[in-house]
């Protein structure tokens, strides 16, 4: 192979999970999602509609602020991601020191409780997105009235073809009222 045949790489550095990845050469062109489950072995995230629409494909990115936001994964390149944190699906969970889930996030929990998912295709993008939502009240409460609107906002571009958004709204209503703080008082 020729050098002008083999596909232009760069390293990438990047924290997925809390846990620093083994620096590699990635192609430059690839997907943060691509990179996900040929790289890393991550599989939950899922690719939907491959263009962004559905959101299926959502991480959450955390900066060092403490803010948080998603980020879909099947539109943006890997190296979009260098030096930055993220979090995936498989990273809500408590686990204990064998790598076995101990405990769910309370999302993850409501969503169980609720059974917010059929075919759970876009179960990962609605639980960060959630999830995304849940730390942001934590930070800036919001009024209990206006709760379900901005619940509405969190969740309005994320895509379900089975549920009717019905049980995934309810459990993230509960996943916040069950989070101290995320609520205005008075």
């Amino acid at each position: 192979m020729s050098e002008r045949d083999r596909i232009p790489s760069t390293p990438l550095h990047v924290t997925i999970n809390g846990r620093r990845q083994p620096v590699e050469d990635v192609p430059n062109e690839l997907m943060m999602l691509d990179y996900l489950h040929e790289y890393r072995n991550l599989t939950g995230t899922r690719y939907g509609c491959g263009i962004g629409l559905c959101r299926a494909c959502t991480v959450i990115v955390d900066h060092e602020d403490g803010t948080s936001e998603e980020r879909r994964t099947c539109i943006t390149g890997a190296h979009f991601f260098e030096g930055k944190s993220i979090r995936t699906v498989e990273g809500h969970a408590e686990r204990d020191e064998d790598g076995e889930i101990a405990s769910l996030s309370e999302v993850q929990q409501q969503f169980l409780e609720h059974f917010s998912f059929q075919c759970s295709y876009c179960a990962p993008g609605f639980v960060n997105a959630a999830t995304v939502l849940v730390e942001r009240l934590q930070r800036e409460p919001v009024a209990r009235e206006a709760l379900e609107d901005t619940i509405s906002d969190a969740l309005e571009d994320h895509l379900c073809r089975c549920t009717g958004y019905v049980r995934y709204y309810r459990a993230v209503r509960d996943a916040v009222l069950a989070t101290p703080g995320t609520i205005k008082e008075g």
